[in-house]
């Protein structure tokens, strides 16, 4: 089983625009969709649709629209009932697939719903394979709260997490504490962050994302999987590194792609293949969510591994 943990979910709200975005004019839309998003949500959803045992931990009020949208898409789900609305974000695409995001912050949490969340985690961790920490952190969590789960789950399954600013920082730091997850998922704006390389150099040069990314291999992090856009992504561990090359793909909407990419890679490693396969069904999946509207995930048939260009990097061999 795969469990997720999306401590900050959000209505993802995709309008559909019928040109390029122009500021401050008045421009049609050609449609709106709502689904019931986040990262660990995204990764439950693409479980479901690969037939994975998964359930998605998650804050907010059993009576929340929010929650009525998660329960359509099939999505066993743990609920910490929280006092608030679950937030909207919206995303903007243009036809050539440029993707303007506007999130909010989302409902406040107390310390007593992240004991509760941590409680949760830590009853289905036992029967699960992987715990993956997914998205940004609420209003009133701490940020170094993701680097005391990771610390606290590793013992009882394997755990990934991908998120950014305040809490990546909190996790970098932590990573020489013995806190390290199994595995990280940053993006190349993410390891440039915190290696102090260019966020544009790091995208488009896949040896230099994986000499960021071994950096946080050689401080305890099994596996470190850079997702680098129109790039491709590259996987770094003890063994070894990579870079795959996506297949052509025209870009409807890059939501949900980054999570795609993460749950395909998982994917790769419960059906035993090796890093390079792994990595070939992560960008798989993340190119298949990109071809998609909105925050649609794919479906196993829509991911080609079969066209996706794995190499091994010679500075990880």
């Amino acid at each position: 089983m795969i469990v997720t943990l999306t401590a900050n979910p959000s209505t993802d709200r995709t309008i559909r625009l019928d040109g390029p975005l122009r500021r401050g004019a008045v421009q049609r839309s050609l449609d709106t969709t709502d689904e019931a998003g986040g990262k660990g949500v995204n990764i439950s959803r693409a479980c479901l649709a690969a037939d994975v045992a998964t359930t998605a931990v998650l804050p907010a009020r059993a009576d929340d629209p929010y929650v009525a949208r998660l329960a359509a898409t099939g999505v066993p789900h743990r609920l910490v009932d929280l006092d608030g609305p679950v937030r909207v974000n919206i995303a903007l695409t243009e036809p050539d697939g440029t993707t303007t995001k506007l999130n909010s912050p989302g409902a406040t949490v107390a310390t007593a719903d992240l004991d509760a969340l941590a409680g949760t985690l830590r009853e289905l961790a036992v029967d699960a394979e992987w715990v993956v920490l997914a998205g940004s952190l609420p209003p009133g969590a701490r940020t170094d709260w993701y680097a005391d789960l990771a610390a606290d789950l590793r013992g009882l399954a394997r755990v990934a997490v991908d998120t950014s600013e305040e809490p990546l920082r909190c996790l970098v730091d932590r990573l020489d504490a013995g806190g390290a997850p199994h595995l990280m998922k940053p993006n190349g704006e993410e390891l440039a962050s915190f290696t102090g390389h260019d966020p544009d150099a790091v995208e488009s040069d896949p040896e230099l994302a994986a000499e960021a990314a071994r950096t946080l291999v050689e401080r305890g992090v099994r596996e470190v999987l850079a997702t680098l856009g129109p790039h491709g992504a590259v996987l770094v561990s003890a063994e070894g590194a990579w870079h795959a090359a996506p297949p052509p793909t025209t870009v409807v909407s890059t939501v949900g792609a980054g999570d795609s990419s993460l749950f395909g890679f998982v994917l790769g490693g419960l059906r035993g293949l090796d890093p390079a396969g792994r990595l070939a069904l992560g960008v798989a999946y993340g190119s298949a969510a990109a071809a998609l509207p909105g925050t649609t995930i794919p479906r196993p048939d829509q991911a080609r591994p079969d066209l996706v260009v794995v190499r091994r990097l010679g500075s990880g061999s």
